[in-house]
């Protein structure tokens, strides 16, 4: 469907332009219909902050409907992806919270994994040096991981006296790691090296450190590219179906699938896979 035949003020409550989105606790740049995401407090290892957390969250909720970014990518700035949580601003005051306050923390960071899980856009981490706490779980939550050989990824809720059961990591760990791996690392907090990160499958495939960034760039322009509709169909069942039965997974995907066909990008690649095909005729 065409813009034009969109009522006006139904396009205005469903799509949103965030090109210019003004962030306050992180840098945000649009190029290309690829977001960038900088976490960039680099002198403390870029921590999330109460602030943050809420920012990050909303950002990826109005995502759902952005028209200008297709994909987005999250990188770290000065050499460290993220080392979770800031000590001072967040771990120190959590000290002092009575029940309610505590569960409307956790309750907040888990919507920030939900709303990653729920725009249609694909995140792609860009992962260098220190990826710990809540800067893991945004790595695990993202679609795909580029790591470095220095990358060192923990789960460390168990070294601070919590369960490794933070923000749906007992779900989405297993998944892309296994359960033993899964465990071993939820357990015991320990890091996960950057080699041993690609072996186990957390990482897609390792960069140098001053390539990783442009590297999920690149990726996240291919994918921008590319079907967009398709692509936010296919997070959507990736996520979905892990609570399916395999023949209701057969039906949603066949109903996905029959939806895309209705879309112009199948109709263009369709006519320009058959103008491929036509044979080149020469006069004699």
């Amino acid at each position: 469907m065409s813009d034009y035949s969109i009522d006006p003020a139904l396009r205005a409550g469903n799509q949103l332009h965030l090109a210019d989105y003004q962030a306050r606790h992180f840098l945000w740049q649009v190029k290309d219909q690829v977001a960038t995401i900088t976490l960039n407090r680099p002198e403390r290892k870029n921590p999330l902050t109460f602030d943050s957390y809420a920012e990050l969250r909303d950002l990826f909720h109005k995502l759902k409907w952005a028209q200008d970014v297709k994909a987005v990518v999250i990188v770290g700035d000065g050499g460290n992806f993220c080392s979770g949580g800031d000590v001072h601003e967040i771990i120190g005051p959590l000290v002092a919270l009575k029940a309610p306050e505590l569960l409307m923390f956790t309750r907040m960071t888990g919507e920030l994994v939900k709303t990653m899980r729920a725009c249609p856009q694909p995140i792609i981490a860009a992962v260098d040096g220190v990826c710990a706490g809540a800067g893991a779980i945004m790595a695990m939550a993202s679609d795909m991981r580029l790591g470095t050989a220095r990358s060192k990824t923990a789960f460390l809720f168990n070294r601070v006296g919590l369960a490794g059961c933070d923000m749906g990591a007992c779900a989405f760990l297993p998944r892309i790691i296994g359960q033993g791996r899964a465990s071993e690392l939820l357990y015991t907090g320990r890091s996960l090296g950057g080699e041993e990160g690609e072996r186990w499958g957390f990482f897609n495939r390792l960069c140098e450190p001053e390539a990783v960034l442009t590297e999920a760039q690149k990726l996240a322009a291919d994918l921008a590219a590319g079907p967009s509709f398709a692509n936010g169909i296919t997070k959507t069942m990736l996520h979905q179906e892990w609570a399916m039965t395999i023949e209701q997974a057969i039906e949603a995907e066949a109903q996905a699938q029959a939806i895309c066909m209705l879309t112009e990008d199948f109709s263009r690649a369709y006519h320009a896979f058959v103008a491929k095909q036509k044979p080149q005729f020469k006069g004699n």
